[in-house]
């Protein structure tokens, strides 16, 4: 009799235990784990597509470019993996929190990005720092299947650790803006989350866009895009898609389309759609600079 009265009253114990437990709130995520929990298939979508004959058949083998007059050079920082990231680096004419991360095509930090990079920096008037960050790790690509291999063999988790160093690098007062084309177009989006606060904008030119709504609600940078009505990574569709899960994460997203196919703001690129990228490029330093002027 005493063993059945003590077994009911543990059971009695253990179930009101259990009922406490149950009632009590989760625990918040920690920032690293709200990113990586959240984190959607779109790398590996990205990375199995840059292994196909039919991807790599959009990316022309570029035009021989060597950019003759820097402006910037190059500097290292800490990333939170315990190595080095690099980066080609242009300061602002005066000290200044404002930072503009320029994110690389799929062929890497190669003359035709700095030279971009050195541009940007000019048409903003001097007044942000730009880092244009090399997301191979000192590799550059020059023909499409050298790129294909770069691509799928690059760690995603090495790529948000050169961002987060950058971060680290601008420091925790910096004004983060970001802008990249095709591969880097996709990572100018990745960086502008992976900022959080301390995102102003986001240029993406082309660039697969992230499809996870929960993730695309960690922004607080506005998104500008430039898709070509020609291309097919991203098509069309892509772009639909990713209008219509910015609106439902509130997000604020401005699309412009051209009747242009993939790369067409890439002068080195025998695609390259002149009058398509002039008025891309015009819109894209009219936003940052609103914003950077915030």
């Amino acid at each position: 009799m005493k063993k059945l009265v003590f077994l009911a009253v543990a059971a009695f114990l253990t179930a009101g235990l259990l009922s406490y437990t149950f009632r009590q709130p989760a625990a918040p995520l920690s920032p690293d784990c709200y990113i990586s929990c959240f984190e959607s298939n779109m790398f590996a979508e990205f990375q199995k597509e840059a292994g196909t004959k039919e991807f790599t058949s959009w990316h022309i083998t570029p035009l021989p470019f060597v950019y003759a007059d820097p402006k910037g050079q190059m500097i290292s920082f800490a990333t939170p993996d315990g190595k080095n990231g690099f980066g080609y680096f242009i300061p602002a004419k005066k000290k200044s929190n404002k930072y503009l991360f320029v994110i690389q095509e799929w062929w890497g930090l190669n003359d035709y990005i700095k030279s971009e990079s050195d541009w940007y920096w000019d048409e903003l008037d001097k007044e942000a720092n730009v880092i244009a960050l090399d997301m191979y790790d000192g590799k550059v690509a020059s023909t499409p299947d050298s790129a294909s291999k770069l691509v799928r063999s690059v760690n995603n988790d090495r790529l948000f650790n050169i961002i987060k160093g950058a971060i680290a690098y601008a420091g925790s007062d910096a004004e983060i803006s970001t802008i990249g084309w095709c591969f880097g177009g996709a990572w100018s989006l990745q960086a502008a989350i992976t900022a959080g606060k301390q995102g102003k904008a986001c240029v993406m030119f082309y660039g697969r866009p992230e499809n996870n709504v929960e993730r695309l609600k960690l922004l607080n940078a506005d998104v500008i895009g430039f898709f070509g009505n020609k291309d097919k990574s991203p098509s069309p569709e892509m772009v639909d898609a990713f209008e219509k899960n910015m609106k439902e994460a509130g997000k604020n997203l401005t699309v412009n389309r051209y009747e242009a196919g993939h790369g067409f703001a890439n002068p080195s690129n025998p695609n390259f759609d002149k009058e398509a990228t002039a008025d891309a490029k015009k819109k894209a330093v009219e936003f940052l600079q609103k914003r950077i002027d915030d």
